[in-house]
């Protein structure tokens, strides 16, 4: 099953100043070295426009379990863990 196939990052909780924003990561690769975290970072960039921000923390996030179809008609059950960031543009 590749990457592609998962959601990536979302800003799920947006406050005026701030948000979190999940993505999900693969164990053998952990949530740092995530391709979507790059995207995680793009979306607080553009959430907080001119303005810096600062990470007010981050950790494992409840993940998700789906179930996908596979090419041969048989469905398998993927187990996703997600990786959130709470952030607050200054």
């Amino acid at each position: 099953m590749g990457a592609g196939c998962a959601d990536g990052a979302k800003l799920v909780q947006e406050q005026e100043h701030g948000g979190v924003v999940v993505y999900p990561f693969k164990d053998g690769q952990g949530p740092l070295l995530s391709s979507f975290r790059t995207e995680a970072l793009a979306i607080i960039r553009r959430k907080c426009g001119d303005r810096s921000y600062e990470i007010l923390r981050e950790g494992e996030a409840k993940g998700r379990t789906r179930i996908v179809s596979l090419i041969e008609g048989r469905e398998e059950m993927i187990h996703e863990r997600r990786w959130g960031i709470e952030f607050q543009c200054r």
